[in-house]
């Protein structure tokens, strides 16, 4: 979120204070063309200022050029290439990297937090406490496992939403589990095979590719991971994502897991990542337990992160760690310091203490049912009903939506881009293209999308599946 001071500026009204500060971050790069502004009122509430002062202040930088809007998205940073002060030559292999996101009129891949969800009011409170009561505490160099007080309300959490028995030692706070997979793959060896779900989520597999460690892809069936081929593959190390896997949905059952177990257990040196990243949006029933809860010889690695419960910036994730391999840990790679700063450690640690994370939780799991019955509903009263099948809609964020086409895949995506509208295909998941890959079948992703965005995403939906 963008923050300004509005001490000392004189005779300066605050809405033309505001807009001098937009206009000088735009000039100066540190808001590159495609930004998308916060909106008046979140934007408002951040700097203490009334919305008049916000609406004045976009209002003046729209007239200038500097600023353009998009109805009921919000607005953006203009493309003022031609203005912007010279920095020295730059390759178009940087210019690239740089480059903005393009925007889209929808978008129902990206799992990005709609910013009006996000509990500003009652962080920027835990963080002002944080700042004026722990002087000492911030400025002293934080365990390699993360802080005892963050690592703590982890252990109540996990305790409490569950029902794991976990001691504060175990838990490893990383910045990402891009990070944690990192160390994971030094603890427990270059020289072992890991396996990762087919489909899946690419990143996970191009992270172990990038640390040089053979990888295996393993075909999913109805009950998950297709435990046969995974014994036949050689692997040690099975990345799995039990409680509801992308992009199909699939929530392992009770017996694959116990045979999973059981497979990990059959050699030494095997061990199982539970990757649980969403486990809190289970929108039917309740929550499935994990695998490590049922784990007697500790051959379980269970993950988590805050970027689905909180926000995709904020960028704190956490191992738990099997005791046994918690040792091998501390004497081989606690040299490493934690990458997670102290304050927003101990920020987050407040609110969970607290009880806002469990609030937090509770209102947004309200509010993603809300949107997903809505997006249905809308689904269900358009054209396209006739032409699709809707599954896995209760286990998290995103469902599956196969439609009734003759277009191919690509043809399909491709009318998408020319809607604007962002689309993604099951069949981009899978790690090659063979002939009984899915087709015609929607990873749709509602976690980004409002009310009032919804019968816009569905009539761009008719229209792409159209042909």
């Amino acid at each position: 979120m963008l923050t300004y001071s509005f001490s000392d500026i004189g005779s300066d009204s605050l809405y033309h204070h505001l807009y001098q500060c937009i206009k000088k971050d735009i000039l100066s790069g540190v808001l590159p063309a495609g930004t998308k502004l916060p909106s008046k009122r979140t934007f408002a509430k951040n700097l203490g200022v009334s919305n008049i002062t916000v609406e004045n202040a976009y209002g003046q930088l729209q007239a200038e050029g500097y600023i353009y809007s998009i109805p009921k998205k919000g607005f953006y940073v203009q493309e003022i290439s031609d203005l912007t002060p010279s920095t020295g030559t730059v390759s178009k292999q940087q210019t690239a990297y740089a480059s903005p996101h393009r925007q889209f009129a929808a978008d129902i891949v990206s799992n990005q937090m709609n910013p009006e969800q996000f509990p500003f009011s009652v962080w920027s409170k835990l963080s002002r406490e944080t700042l004026h009561e722990l002087h000492e505490e911030l400025m002293e160099t934080p365990p390699w496992g993360g802080i005892r007080e963050l690592r703590d309300a982890i252990c109540s959490q996990l305790k409490e939403f569950r029902n794991m028995e976990v001691a504060p030692e175990q838990v490893i706070v990383g910045a990402g589990t891009e990070y944690l997979y990192g160390l994971l793959i030094q603890l427990l060896g270059r020289d072992k095979i890991y396996a990762v779900e087919n489909p899946g989520y690419h990143k996970i597999a191009k992270i172990y590719e990038s640390y040089q460690v053979p990888c295996r892809y393993i075909s999913m069936g109805n009950d998950g991971m297709d435990l046969q081929k995974l014994a036949d593959s050689g692997a040690h190390v099975a990345h799995i994502s039990p409680s509801h896997h992308f992009p199909t949905g699939i929530v392992m059952p009770i017996g694959a897991r116990y045979e999973l177990l059981g497979w990990a257990t059959r050699e030494k040196g095997r061990y199982i990542i539970e990757d649980d990243y969403d486990s809190e949006f289970r929108l039917a029933g309740k929550p499935i337990p994990t695998l490590q809860s049922i784990d007697m010889s500790e051959r379980v690695i269970y993950m988590n992160t805050f970027t689905k419960s909180l926000s995709s910036t904020i960028r704190i994730s956490y191992m738990v760690l099997p005791k046994h391999l918690l040792e091998q840990f501390a004497e081989r790679l606690s040299f490493y310091s934690c990458t997670v700063s102290n304050f927003e450690q101990y920020t987050l640690a407040r609110f969970i203490e607290d009880g806002y994370f469990e609030k937090h939780i509770n209102r947004m799991r309200t509010h993603y049912r809300r949107i997903r019955d809505e997006l249905l509903e809308a689904i269900k009263n358009s054209p396209l009903a006739s032409r699709c099948e809707i599954s896995e809609e209760d286990a998290g964020l995103h469902f599956l939506l196969r439609v009734d086409t003759n277009l191919s895949d690509a043809a399909l995506l491709q009318k998408a881009k020319q809607a604007e509208i962002r689309l993604s295909c099951l069949s981009e998941y899978y790690h090659e293209t063979t002939e009984d890959i899915p087709a015609h079948t929607l990873v749709i992703n509602y976690s980004g999308l409002t009310s009032e965005e919804i019968p816009r995403v569905v009539a761009l939906l008719t229209e792409c599946v159209g042909e």
